[in-house]
C-alpha cells in the first residue's frame, strides 16, 4: 500500500496552497414554470482574487448549487484584472465607478483604517488584498451592479509609475510636483 502511494507521488490537498481565494457573494434560486410544475435552478455570484492586486468576478447558473458556484469561479478566474496598490494595502487615489444604476465611491485610507465597505464591495476589496479603504455604495443595492461598479472604478486606478510612463517622465519628477504645493505653506509659516 505504501509503495502504491509513493508511485503516485505525495498526496496533495486542494486547499493546501490555493493560488486564488474566492468568496461567494450571492446565491439566487430561480424557477422556471413548465408543464409538470416548476423547475428550480440556482445562480451564483463569486469574487476571486490572489490578494496581491488581482481580482475578478463571475456568475454561474446550474440546477445544483455546487455546480453554479464552480461555473462562477471558473468565469471569475478567466476575467481577472490587475489593480496597482499603494504600499500593497490601499488605493493610490480616490475614484468613483458606476454600472447601470449602481454607483460607488472609493477613497484611500491611512494605515489601520480597515475595510469600510458594504457587503459585495467588501468581498472585492478582501479578494484584491486591500487592507485600508473607505467605500460607499450610492444607488442600486443589487450585488451584481455593485460589484460591476466597483470593478469599473478599480479599472480607472493608475499608479505614479503608470502616469510617469504615459507622460514620458520619471516617477520622481511626478511625485516632486505633488509634494511641492504641500511644502510651500510650511515655508510661508516660517
Amino acid at each position: 500500500m505504501a509503495e502504491r502511494e509513493n508511485r503516485r507521488g505525495p498526496r496533495r490537498d486542494r486547499d493546501e496552497t490555493p493560488e486564488f481565494a474566492d468568496r461567494l457573494v450571492a446565491i439566487n434560486r430561480v424557477s422556471k414554470t413548465v408543464k409538470g410544475g416548476k423547475r428550480f435552478g440556482f445562480a451564483a455570484l463569486v469574487v476571486v482574487g490572489d490578494q496581491k492586486g488581482r481580482v475578478g468576478f463571475g456568475k454561474g447558473k446550474a440546477k445544483e448549487v455546487p455546480e453554479a458556484i464552480r461555473k462562477a469561479t471558473e468565469q471569475a478566474k478567466r476575467q481577472m484584472i490587475r489593480v496597482p496598490l499603494r504600499e500593497g494595502r490601499t488605493l493610490h487615489h480616490d475614484m468613483a465607478g458606476r454600472h447601470g444604476a449602481g454607483k460607488v465611491v472609493m477613497r484611500t485610507a491611512p494605515q489601520g483604517t480597515g475595510i469600510i465597505a458594504g457587503g459585495p464591495m467588501r468581498a472585492v476589496f478582501e479578494m484584491l488584498g486591500v487592507q485600508d479603504v473607505v467605500a460607499k455604495s450610492i444607488g442600486s443595492q443589487n450585488p451584481y451592479n455593485m460589484i460591476r461598479a466597483t470593478i469599473n472604478g478599480l479599472q480607472k486606478e493608475s499608479s505614479p509609475r503608470m502616469v510617469a510612463q504615459r507622460r514620458g517622465k520619471k516617477v520622481a519628477d511626478i511625485l516632486k510636483k505633488d509634494d511641492a504645493p504641500a511644502a510651500a505653506p510650511e515655508a510661508a509659516d516660517a
